[in-house]
C-alpha cells in the first residue's frame, strides 16, 4: 500500500511540475515579447548553452541540444544575423570554428534573465515566506535530482540549464 501512495505521490508532484512549467513558459513568453529582437526558443537554448560554454564547436553543441549538426548551424546562422553569436577559428585546428556569445548576445541574456527574475519576483511576493521557504528547498532538490547520474537527462545538458 505504501508504494501505492508512493506512486500517486510521484504523479502529482509530476502534475505539479508539469503545469509550472507551462506557467513559466507563459512568463517566458511575456519577457521575449519585449525584446527588441525575439529569438525561438531553440535558439534561446543556443544561446543559453553558449553562455555557459564560451568557445564549443558545432558537434559539442550539437550533442548538447540533441539535434543534426546542420540543423544547429542553421539555428547559428539565424543568431549570428541578429549579431548574438560570433564563429572564430579555432587556433589549434583550421577545421573548427568556436561558436561563442557576441557582446550583443551577452547583453540580450542579461536582460532577459533580469526581467525573467523581476516577473518571477512579483509572483514569489504574494506567497507566504514560509511557502517560499519550502519551494526553494523543492527546487534545490529538483537541481540535485536533475543533476544526478540517475538522471535521464544528460549531465552536460542539466548542467547548462541549471548552473
Amino acid at each position: 500500500m505504501h508504494s501505492s501512495r508512493s506512486a500517486t505521490h510521484l504523479e502529482e508532484a509530476a502534475g505539479a511540475a508539469s503545469e509550472i512549467t507551462e506557467l513559466l513558459e507563459v512568463l517566458w513568453g511575456r519577457g521575449r515579447d519585449d525584446s527588441a529582437a525575439p529569438v525561438s526558443a531553440s535558439q534561446l537554448r543556443v544561446l543559453f548553452i553558449l553562455a555557459d560554454n564560451e568557445g564549443i564547436n558545432l558537434r559539442t553543441l550539437s550533442e548538447a541540444l540533441g539535434s543534426a549538426p546542420p540543423s544547429v548551424s542553421r539555428l547559428c546562422d539565424r543568431l549570428q544575423a541578429v549579431g548574438y553569436l560570433e564563429r572564430d577559428p579555432n587556433p589549434a585546428s583550421r577545421r573548427e570554428v568556436r561558436l561563442r556569445l557576441s557582446g550583443r548576445g551577452v547583453k540580450f541574456l542579461d536582460e532577459l534573465r533580469a526581467r525573467r527574475r523581476e516577473q518571477l519576483s512579483q509572483v514569489l511576493a504574494t506567497m507566504q515566506p514560509a511557502a517560499r521557504t519550502a519551494l526553494l528547498s523543492g527546487l534545490r532538490a529538483f537541481r540535485d535530482a536533475a543533476a544526478s547520474e540517475e538522471s535521464p537527462l544528460p549531465a552536460h545538458t542539466v548542467a547548462a540549464h541549471i548552473a
